[in-house]
């Protein structure tokens, strides 16, 4: 399956640079808030900083876990460990299972990192941003990658998971979790039928909002059905409404990319 996990992954890279494009062309044909009109430099600056972020990211993944990653999918595999090792089913059936495993992990974690201390000294790097756009998805401390990436070998080794399980969750993760943090709205019907699957635009902006409550809500990254089965899905009305960030770290020296590295230390 080494040659399945390859194939998702070159097309999971052009998949999300794909979304990534058309969600960018769409927040400057119909932004849903007005923080980048007529201020090109200033939108070019956040997004590149934001993507800066990702790319320190990727590279540390590929440098420290990729190889433990595939250690533990092996290990697992070697000595029948894990969910998917001892249950039968067609490939399809795996893959569900797989999907809805990884981003149950990723619920979780994304949670813990709202009310536990530790964990949002790193997690508040994403939450401060102000000008939440489809780049926000990438805005990450390397802190809180590598922390989610240690317990991504606990979570592989429990699910069973082959690498290709892996590759085709983020395939299909990432890119909702671009749509989500983008500057756009959809229809309010449109968007209250898709948010019965998965997260979306407004559950999310909910979520940024410098109100706790709102802030503590709507966590998950993929499948809504998260949400409300564990009490965290919340709705608001007037999304224009809503102030995005984190109070305290507006300034352009928290903004830039020294301030965000050294977020966790303030």
């Amino acid at each position: 399956m080494t040659d399945l996990a390859e194939s998702i992954n070159i097309h999971r890279r052009w998949i999300a640079l794909a979304v990534l494009f058309t969600l960018l062309m769409w927040e400057s044909l119909a932004p849903f808030f007005g923080f980048f009109l007529r201020k090109t430099k200033r939108r070019l600056v956040h997004g590149l900083t934001n993507i800066v972020m990702a790319v320190i990211n990727t590279l540390l993944i590929v440098a420290l876990f990729l190889a433990a990653w595939t250690w533990a999918s092996s290990l697992a595999g070697d000595n029948g460990w894990g969910l998917l090792n001892w249950i039968d089913g067609p490939i399809w059936f795996s893959a569900l299972i797989a999907i809805l495993l990884f981003d149950l992990f990723t619920y979780w974690f994304h949670r813990f990192s709202h009310r536990v201390p530790f964990l949002w000294r790193f997690h508040r790097v994403h939450h401060s941003d102000p000008q939440m756009d489809v780049t926000t998805a990438n805005r990450f401390h390397f802190g809180e990658i590598i922390i989610s990436s240690v317990l991504r070998i606990g979570a592989i080794l429990v699910i069973g998971a082959e690498m290709w399980h892996l590759a085709l969750y983020e395939a299909i993760m990432f890119p909702v979790v671009q749509f989500h943090h983008a500057n756009i709205a959809l229809p309010p019907r449109l968007d209250r039928f898709l948010r019965l699957f998965i997260a979306t635009p407004a559950m999310h902006k909910v979520h940024h909002s410098r109100l706790q409550p709102e802030t503590d809500s709507n966590y998950t990254s993929l499948l809504s059905i998260w949400d409300r089965i564990f009490r965290s899905f919340r709705t608001r009305k007037d999304l224009h409404a809503i102030e995005l960030g984190l109070d305290g770290y507006d300034g352009s020296a928290k903004q830039n990319l020294i301030g965000l590295l050294k977020t966790p230390k303030d």
